[in-house]
């Protein structure tokens, strides 16, 4: 396989759920990744060890860099809001490419540990930013979420639409990554493309995700927080059809729009090397039915705890993926009835085999 930007790739959030997966991915197309973590304590660290495992990574308590763990995988532990770690992995790495992955997620853990989405997702990010500015690389990728979205209430969202009303530090989090990732591509010329994640599931899920929380007690015979009466939409999105995403947009950077007007701005596209794109299912599921999907895979009801709205949560995220399919030819289309089939054997393998 030919590298036309070249192999040498580096990918934060590897422990991560779709860091993992894109990792594994990478690897196996005969890309030279470099795997960053910090492998926090945000939730189960067994379980991201576990997912290191799969990539050859052994449990380290050190930061290192020359070893490769597999003949193309090499693992650094370390802090992505910690710049002399961030600036050496750069300087060793002489990365073609780049794909932001690590961030603190999540929506309800915003509402009472708001720090450290500011040492994550702002400076942590901007480190990275750092990074590709004083080494500079083919193309940045970096993870943006359907959140931005907020007030909006126009679905389904297009990457052509408003995103000035986030309503999570998370979201606003996130929509400082996308313009801080424009600043740079317009002062120094990183090309760079924000992807805006929906309701992303699948195996190795985080366990603070619905999918994770929801197999986990049915089984267990405890009930499940169901909020907004279940009265939701979200555009799951399976893992596999995101890191294909990620992939078909790495390596085809952004250029400049030579139609970008200044006194009609375009929302998704700059004068500047630089993009944000959707990457979801567009096919949105209410919240009682993939429950049911959930049922049916488990041959086992759910006690539901109807709930309303929570803080910060949308009622509905469904994607237009126009763009998507326009600039790159791609599309997810896996179902939900696979992917959820696919979690809960996932899930029956690794935790009770």
């Amino acid at each position: 396989m030919g590298f036309p930007l070249g192999n040498r790739v580096l990918v934060t959030g590897a422990a991560g759920f779709i860091g993992f997966h894109t990792c594994r991915k990478l690897v196996d197309l005969g890309f030279e990744v470099t795997g960053f973590d910090s492998v926090n304590d945000y939730y189960d660290t067994s379980l991201k060890w576990a997912r290191l495992r799969e990539l050859g990574v052994e449990k380290e308590d050190k930061i290192f860099f020359n070893e490769l763990t597999t003949p193309n995988f090499r693992f650094v532990k370390g802090d992505l809001a910690d710049k002399s770690i961030i600036d050496q992995v750069f300087a060793e790495g002489n990365f073609d490419l780049v794909i932001n992955l690590a961030a603190q997620a999540g929506v309800r853990y915003s509402l009472t540990n708001p720090q450290v989405y500011i040492n994550s997702n702002i400076t942590g990010f901007l480190n990275i930013l750092e990074g590709c500015r004083n080494h500079p690389v083919k193309h940045l990728v970096f993870a943006s979420t359907s959140s931005v979205y907020g007030l909006n209430g126009k679905l389904p969202f297009s990457v052509k639409d408003n995103t000035d009303h986030p309503i999570s530090l998370y979201a606003s989090s996130k929509k400082a990554n996308e313009l801080m990732a424009h600043s740079y591509a317009h002062l120094f010329g990183i090309p760079s493309t924000g992807l805006r994640f929906f309701s992303v599931y699948g195996p190795w899920g985080r366990p603070d995700m619905a999918l994770f929380i929801f197999v986990k007690n049915i089984l267990e015979g405890k009930p499940i927080d169901v909020y907004n009466n279940g009265q939701m939409k979200r555009d799951f999105t399976y893992v596999d059809d995101i890191v294909m995403g990620i992939y078909n947009v790495l390596i085809k950077p952004p250029i400049p729009n030579p139609d970008w007007n200044i006194l009609e701005p375009e929302a998704y596209t700059s004068s500047a090397p630089y993009k944000v794109m959707n990457i979801g299912n567009q096919s949105p599921v209410e919240l009682l039915d993939f429950i049911t999907e959930i049922e049916n895979n488990l041959n086992k009801k759910a006690v539901k705890n109807m709930m309303p709205m929570q803080a910060g949560d949308v009622p509905a995220n469904i994607a237009n993926v126009d763009e998507l399919v326009k600039d790159y030819n791609y599309k997810p289309n896996t179902p939900i009835k696979t992917g959820v089939k696919n979690f809960v054997d996932w899930y029956m393998k690794f935790y009770h085999s």
